[in-house]
């Protein structure tokens, strides 16, 4: 009989564990999203750039397309569907000479755009450029990326472990 592997031995990064706060909805909810942030991001830190566009399993999906896709869903979301911003969607596609800190700068950066346009809006303001949707408020925009980012950080994980054995939130 085969004993299952002592995942105790594979390396492990610090384990980070999320904000337990209670508060405002809004609060709750930003800071939910913001650790899963994080969480993505320290998943492809330390990676080798080829290794973290290497896609690791059957549906190509690799650490740097991750990164770049949540980019890519913070804009449309936040930025194109709520605020009703006229922007130009970033690239998803991993391309041969993308880099994990172009990856992490262009997420950042578009983390810090759409945290602007949520500190000044209200939850119950609705998408002002959804019209393929039923009326939907800040407040769902907000849960929808959170269990999106989260179920991507999984995803990370996973694909970490993978390359390295490395494992932890």
């Amino acid at each position: 009989m085969n004993a299952a592997p002592d995942v105790r031995t594979l390396q492990g990064m610090p384990d980070q564990k999320p904000p337990y706060l209670a508060g405002d909805e809004r609060a709750v909810l930003c800071a939910l999203l913001q650790y899963q942030r994080d969480s993505v991001v320290r998943k492809v830190e330390g990676v080798d750039d080829a290794a973290a566009r290497r896609p690791m399993v059957e549906s190509g999906t690799s650490l740097v397309w991750l990164v770049k896709h949540l980019a890519y869903a913070e804009t449309i979301w936040f930025v194109q569907r709520f605020a009703g911003e006229d922007v130009e969607l970033p690239d998803a596609t991993v391309h041969d000479d993308d880099t994990v800190d172009a990856a992490v700068d262009l997420y950042r950066s578009t983390c810090a755009r759409v945290d602007a346009i949520v500190a000044v809006a209200s939850l119950d303001d609705l998408c002002v450029k959804a019209p393929d949707f039923p009326p939907l408020d800040l407040r769902w925009v907000l849960a929808h990326l959170l269990e999106e980012t989260a179920r991507h950080a999984g995803h990370a994980d996973i694909l970490r472990e993978l390359l390295d054995g490395e494992t932890g939130r």
